[in-house]
């Protein structure tokens, strides 16, 4: 049985990194406590400044720029292309990792993910879309106020950051939105 579940930002609790350098508010996640034992895991960042990543072994990473003037990742020495608001970069969770900002501080949106245990999808949409998925969890990230979804018909309206989940999906779900937001789809890895 499916499961909806509306995830307010003011609710998210605050949490340090890995490596000390600063905080992350965590949206949500599958399952575990602290920072192990999740086999998938949604979260916010605040980048004051330029400085190295945490390191995840064993997993994957998607970042995306949410505000701020942007940045650029050295991943195991190699210079990305400059990472602007809503443009998602992906990378291993286990590689050296340094950030520059190009600007001031910058807020980031982070998916992290084990790829031997989940398969992850991650898109970013901006106006009105329809989209059908099969994913066992579904995540509607807002990335604006006043975000318009609606899943199987029922509507929702979020607010800035607030995420909706659905959980335990076990059939084809008509998604649609009305804004900027990023949806992710995860379903386990069939052994």
């Amino acid at each position: 049985m499916s499961q909806l579940q509306l995830l307010l930002a003011r609710d998210y609790p605050r949490m340090p990194w890995k490596n000390g350098g600063g905080s992350t508010e965590e949206i949500t996640r599958d399952a575990g406590v602290g920072l192990d034992g999740f086999g998938w895991r949604l979260s916010i960042a605040d980048i004051e400044a330029s400085g190295g990543f945490s390191s995840f072994t064993g997993y994957q990473r998607i970042i995306t720029v949410l505000q701020g003037d942007g940045m650029r990742l050295s991943v195991d020495g190699h210079e990305s292309r400059p990472l602007l608001p809503f443009d998602a970069f992906a990378f291993s969770g286990e590689s050296q990792v340094a950030c520059t900002l190009q600007g001031g501080p910058i807020r980031d949106f982070n998916l992290i993910y084990a790829p031997n245990r989940y398969r992850a999808r991650l898109q970013w949409f901006i106006g009105s879309t329809r989209l059908f998925s099969s994913a066992e969890t579904v995540l509607v990230f807002s990335a604006e106020a006043d975000l318009r979804v609606g899943i199987q018909g029922q509507a929702s309206v979020l607010g800035l950051y607030d995420c909706l989940q659905l959980s335990g999906n076990a059939g084809l779900l008509e998604v649609e939105v009305s804004g900027r937001c990023c949806v992710i789809e995860l379903s386990p890895q069939l052994l």
